[in-house]
């Protein structure tokens, strides 16, 4: 008769377990050269370089050279022969003017520098049709081997369009988001917004730097963001109406979430209030009251890590990171993080429960991008294996 008493079901002591519920990672070498080669054809795709290119590689010395070695190679083996200027640092906030003509004669860029996405210059050439991708998230080639970089980029295409059609077509509307810590913030969009945002490479779900003017990142996992200042045409000068509060779950540079409710108020474009008390309240203040939120990304590759933030927030699909310029460097910033990929005048809140609203239509529900249950992405993922473990198993 089998043992019903309580004790038989009581579970074993953490420190006295021994078992697996289960299983262990692949490791056996035919596995692991497979899912090696899933990752080069991304990796091929996305440099998408062609015979008789100038290509330029905007670099810096902490970058790994097999990084350097591995993008080059792919290059030289399409017979163009890459240029390559280093910056002492990634923290190059405009273009240097020495730059600027070797930049002007490059058909194709790969790049490790901020500036690449926010200069003027930068965007007058991809204007032109100069392509770019940048590098942030392929800073180690052993990234390479990792499910992010080897998940379909296709399927990440699928769905950051899927997520595109969400947004109301030929009217006004409100980005509004939401979380259970009080978030209530506010975006108004007009229609011509959306049009601007929209219609770029990446909302298009064009993964690959292989259409004229195209910005794509590499490892294939930072989406299009939910509201950037593409969609009045990068204007400085115009005041989108920004409007509400923000409690984040976490900063980049803040070595764990945040024990305490910190509010980023929002009025007109600009932050002007950080409410609050506890060991960060008056950093989080001093760093950010004046600043502006520039881009509120989102996730979308299932595969990335849902809870690693550094550099830049989560890639994980409905992970949000506020990407606010602030008036001023920050010394805190500067003492935490003095070699941050992103220079000190900029800041990361990331909140990954977040749900987000486009007039009356959810692009996310509670940290969930509603994009990956539509029918399309569903179909696409079965193509590639299982749909769930393809879309919904994300890893921590």
């Amino acid at each position: 008769m089998p043992d019903t008493h309580p004790s038989a079901f009581a579970p074993a002591a953490t420190e006295l377990f021994k078992g697996r519920g289960l299983p262990a990672p692949d490791t056996l070498p035919n596995v692991l050269t497979g899912l090696h080669f899933e990752a080069l054809e991304n990796f091929t795709r996305v440099f998408a370089v062609r015979p008789g290119e100038r290509m330029l590689f905007l670099a810096d010395p902490k970058l790994d050279p097999k990084v350097v070695a591995a993008i080059s190679g792919l290059a030289r083996a399409r017979g163009v022969r890459p240029w390559m200027v280093m910056a002492d640092t990634t923290q190059v906030t405009e273009m240097p003017e020495e730059v600027k003509p070797l930049l002007e004669k490059a058909d194709f860029v790969v790049s490790s520098w901020f500036c690449s996405i926010i200069d003027p210059f930068c965007i007058a050439q991809r204007k032109r049709g100069q392509r770019w991708v940048k590098i942030t998230y392929f800073r180690d080639l052993g990234l390479l081997d990792t499910p992010q970089a080897r998940f379909p980029i296709d399927l990440v295409g699928e769905i950051i369009r899927a997520t595109a059609a969400r947004y109301p077509v030929g009217q006004d509307f409100d980005l509004h988001f939401t979380d259970p810590r009080g978030t209530d913030l506010h975006i108004g969009f007009t229609a011509r917004m959306r049009e601007l945002q929209l219609r770029s490479n990446r909302w298009r779900g064009k993964m690959c730097a292989d259409e004229p003017g195209a910005y794509v990142h590499y490892l294939p996992c930072h989406g299009p963001n939910l509201y950037d200042r593409t969609s009045v045409d990068n204007d400085e000068d115009l005041v989108v109406p920004v409007n509400g509060v923000v409690y984040p779950e976490w900063g980049v540079g803040f070595p764990r979430p945040f024990a305490e409710r910190y509010g980023v108020v929002f009025k007109d474009d600009r932050i002007t209030e950080v409410t609050g008390h506890g060991p960060y309240a008056e950093i989080l203040r001093d760093m950010l009251v004046g600043g502006r939120l520039i881009e509120l990304g989102c996730g979308f590759n299932p595969k990335a890590p849902r809870r690693e933030i550094y550099p830049a927030g989560s890639n994980s699909p409905g992970a949000l990171h506020y990407g606010i310029d602030l008036i001023k460097p920050s010394d805190y910033i500067r003492r935490v993080m003095p070699e941050w990929e992103e220079p000190p005048i900029h800041m990361d809140l990331v909140s990954f429960d977040s749900t987000v609203m486009a007039g009356s239509t959810p692009l996310i529900e509670d940290g969930f991008l509603n994009a990956l249950r539509e029918s399309a992405v569903v179909e696409m993922a079965s193509r590639y294996g299982d749909a769930v473990d393809l879309l919904e198993a994300w890893p921590d």
